[in-house]
C-alpha cells in the first residue's frame, strides 16, 4: 500500500486499491423501475407484490426475485412456470430501460473522479448480462475495468461475498485494499463478507449498520479522498 497514498491537507491518506460498485440504485435509479416490472409480472400471475417482499427482492439476482415473488403469491414452485416468469421480468424492465435512467445523485461525478484518478473499478450487480448491458449503454462501459453480473457468479449471488471477492480477483487486488458502494442490505453485507469497506449509500430500503460499513446519505460531494479516508476506520 505504499504507493497507495495520498496527501490530503496534509494528511496522508490511504487510496483504495480499487473502487468496487453496486448499479441498481447505487449509481442509477433504477429500483423504481423494477417496482413497475414486478408488479406487471406479478399482475400477471394473477396477484399482488406486498411491498415488504418487494423490499427484500433488493440487491437479488433472478433466481432468488422468482422464488420471492411466487413465495409471496402462494404459488407453487413449478420450475417451467418460475422460468417463463424471469423471461417475461427480463423483457419488461429491458423495454423500461430502454427508456432511460436516472442518475443517483452525485455518482456520475464520482465514477468519472474515479476514473481520472487511474483507480482500477469494477461495477459489481445482481442484475443479469443482458439487461446490464442496456444499463451500461446510459452508465457507460468505459468507467469499469470489470463487470460482474448476478449470472456470471455460479449461484453463489449477494449477500454471499463471491461477487465482490471476483471482482477483487480479476482486478489482481485485495479486497480489505477496495471501496465498495452500495445501497441494499443484500449488497452491503456481501461486500463486508468480502472483506471490502462499504459505504452505504441507502436508496429506497433502509441497511443496518454493520462491521465495515460507512453510512452517508449520497454520493454528492464523495471524491477520491473521502473513498480512501474510509480504509482502516
Amino acid at each position: 500500500m505504499d504507493g497507495l497514498r495520498l496527501r490530503q491537507a496534509g494528511v496522508t491518506v490511504r487510496r483504495p486499491a480499487a473502487v468496487l460498485f453496486d448499479m441498481d440504485g447505487t449509481l442509477i435509479d433504477s429500483e423504481k423501475v423494477w417496482d413497475v416490472s414486478l408488479a406487471d409480472l406479478a399482475a400477471g400471475l394473477g396477484g399482488v407484490l406486498s411491498p415488504k417482499t418487494r423490499d427484500v427482492m433488493i440487491g437479488s439476482n433472478m433466481d432468488r426475485t422468482m422464488v420471492l415473488m411466487f413465495d409471496d403469491l402462494g404459488l407453487p414452485h413449478d420450475r417451467l412456470a418460475m422460468e417463463e416468469g424471469g423471461r417475461f421480468l427480463t423483457k419488461r424492465t429491458e423495454e423500461l430501460f430502454r427508456d432511460g435512467l436516472p442518475w443517483r445523485p452525485g455518482a456520475a461525478d464520482l465514477l468519472v473522479a474515479v476514473k481520472e484518478a487511474g483507480i482500477p473499478t469494477a461495477l459489481v450487480t445482481s442484475t443479469e448480462r443482458a439487461l446490464t448491458e442496456v444499463a451500461l449503454d446510459t452508465i457507460g462501459r468505459d468507467f469499469f475495468d470489470v463487470t460482474i453480473c448476478g449470472d456470471e457468479v455460479d449461484g453463489r449471488n449477494k449477500p454471499l461475498p463471491e461477487p465482490y471477492l471476483k471482482a477483487a480477483r480479476l482486478l489482481g487486488v485485495d479486497p480489505a485494499d477496495c471501496v465498495a458502494v452500495e445501497d441494499s442490505p443484500t449488497g452491503s453485507v456481501s461486500a463486508a463478507a468480502a472483506g471490502c469497506t462499504v459505504l452505504v449509500v441507502p436508496c429506497d430500503v433502509d441497511v443496518p449498520i454493520g462491521p465495515n460499513m460507512v453510512h452517508r446519505e449520497s454520493l454528492v460531494g464523495v471524491d477520491v479522498s473521502v473513498l480512501g479516508a474510509l480504509l482502516g476506520r
